[in-house]
């Protein structure tokens, strides 16, 4: 091929690929060609046992780790807008921020902060949404009962949602490792 043939080649694969981003620019910047695929979160809901819910983690399309997780006081308190009482309401959360040692009055260690967003009615925000568990400071078991877990009853919480100890400690390496989200996104 000529030297000539070769820059007009070029030049029709540059415009072909400006047209196409031009186009769909917000396909090209979520998967930009030979990027790796997103890590998504998503929490499945289970309405029968909101305590025995699922947090998965998904790298494209592909199923990376799935925890048990909970979210609210129970089933017969499955109301969204109900403060610190219901499940968390389904939408696309954005995250805030990560921490493995967040000091917050409540919540304490490896903490996922999410965005304020209202709930179904939209008469209410919930706020101080996090992914998290029961733990201390340093991620370590504490005295009081808000920061040692128990058992399957701590899985209930005021609308967060909630992991062992072990799981969200497993599931913060993962993401460091494959890469972060950014929005959880709620199912049921």
């Amino acid at each position: 091929m000529s030297s000539n043939g070769r820059h007009l080649r070029g030049a029709v694969i540059a415009g072909a690929v400006v047209a196409t981003l031009s186009l769909a620019p917000a396909a090209a910047a979520q998967n930009p060609a030979g990027a790796p695929p997103a890590t998504s979160l998503v929490f499945d809901k289970n309405p029968n046992d909101p305590g025995n819910s699922r947090l998965n983690v998904y790298r494209g399309t592909k199923l990376w780790a799935a925890y048990r997780a909970g979210s609210g006081q129970g089933a017969k308190i499955k109301d969204d807008c109900a403060v610190k009482k219901g499940w968390i309401p389904n939408g696309n959360w954005k995250i805030r921020g990560k921490y493995t040692k967040y000091n917050g009055r409540i919540i304490k260690g490896y903490a996922v902060y999410l965005q304020d967003m209202p709930c179904s009615s939209g008469k209410r925000k919930r706020t101080e949404m996090f992914i998290h568990s029961e733990m201390n400071r340093a991620g370590g078991r504490g005295r009081p009962e808000s920061q040692r877990w128990d058992g399957t009853r701590d899985y209930l919480s005021n609308g967060c949602v909630k992991l062992t100890p072990d799981d969200i400690k497993k599931m913060f390496r993962l993401l460091d490792r494959i890469g972060w989200p950014t929005h959880l996104r709620v199912v049921n």
